[in-house]
């Protein structure tokens, strides 16, 4: 098989992976470049099988496996650690998602520190962790979605180095995993994960533990705590926006389609309240369709009038580690 073709097939199952794993996404991504989108692809691809294979899911579509033990876990997590130090080297592994990404680590000069990051990040649900206050949270929002946010604007044509807007496009990894947490509740909970603030779950008189969260007579306190958690989201996704005006057109326009249909995700919880988990949140094809229009057409107005503008200030938002 010649480089060309190996490189189309890594494309194709970067393709296949967003296309199972995360419809949104896969939607916004259609605005992309041919090459962007691909290695946009392979990035997801790469993010998507760690998590799945620490979680012991498949694309992200059902519950963290409960039966997992905290060793499984570990070890799972060091052959990630392993393999992606081959894939940034260079190396072939014979996995596609690691194959996938060592081409788009070297195209796009993506920063070592970064994948470990978020195999950091994973490592807090490797070791059981719950988290005290929001700030704990946002740790390990990072960990696992933030830093996705800072590897996916590098692909998009962001300099490693341009630290105010990577924390722009942090600031949107961290609003999509704090709408994940709080719709996913009661599934986290069924795989023994708690991701809500412990202090704002004792100050609603639900115990910090599994049992509490999965059990019905505390939806009506589990939504009071998941209303706030939005609200705080809300702050991040506004932060988002400022940064979008940093990227390529096409780019901005992928990164505001996703950024409203996610966003009108949390929407969603927060208006079913305590029914928000009796099924899967979903938002239909047409408001996709309307919502993602949207970010199109705010990409063409940052475009026009506001990219040469100062960003505003991010304010007392939680600001991730340094790289530089």
């Amino acid at each position: 098989m010649t480089a060309a073709e190996t490189e189309a097939r890594l494309a194709e199952h970067g393709a296949e992976s967003i296309a199972k794993g995360s419809k949104s996404f896969a939607l916004a991504s259609l605005l992309f470049g041919k090459a962007m989108q691909a290695d946009v692809h392979m990035l997801y691809a790469w993010c998507r099988h760690c998590d799945d294979v620490i979680d012991g899911q498949t694309l992200g579509g059902d519950a963290p496996d409960g039966r997992l033990s905290r060793e499984d876990m570990h070890n799972r997590l060091e052959l990630l650690r392993a393999q992606t130090k081959m894939a940034l080297n260079g190396e072939r592994t014979r996995v596609p998602a690691f194959d996938g990404f060592s081409g788009v680590a070297a195209r796009r000069r993506i920063p070592e520190a970064y994948p470990m990051d978020l195999l950091d990040g994973f490592a807090h649900d490797a070791e059981g962790r719950t988290y005290e206050t929001l700030d704990a949270l946002m740790d390990y929002c990072y960990g696992v979605a933030g830093v996705v946010g800072v590897m996916m604007a590098i692909v998009m044509g962001v300099s490693p180095e341009d630290e105010e807007t990577l924390d722009r496009a942090c600031d949107l990894g961290l609003a999509f995993q704090l709408t994940n947490i709080c719709r996913d509740v009661v599934d986290d909970a069924e795989g023994g994960r708690i991701y809500l603030p412990l202090d704002w779950l004792k100050q609603a008189g639900v115990p910090g533990t599994p049992e509490a969260l999965r059990d019905p007579a505390n939806r009506n306190a589990i939504a009071s705590v998941v209303a706030k958690v939005l609200r705080e989201a809300d702050r991040y996704y506004d932060s988002s926006r400022e940064g979008a005006r940093r990227l390529p057109m096409r780019a901005a326009a992928a990164v505001l389609a996703a950024r409203n249909v996610y966003r009108e995700i949390g929407r969603k919880v927060e208006r079913l309240g305590p029914a928000a988990w009796d099924k899967r949140t979903v938002i239909s094809n047409p408001r996709k369709l309307w919502l993602a229009a949207s970010g199109m057409a705010a990409s063409g107005a940052q475009a026009a009038f506001l990219r040469r503008r100062p960003l505003r200030p991010r304010g007392d938002l939680w600001t991730r580690p340094s790289r530089s």
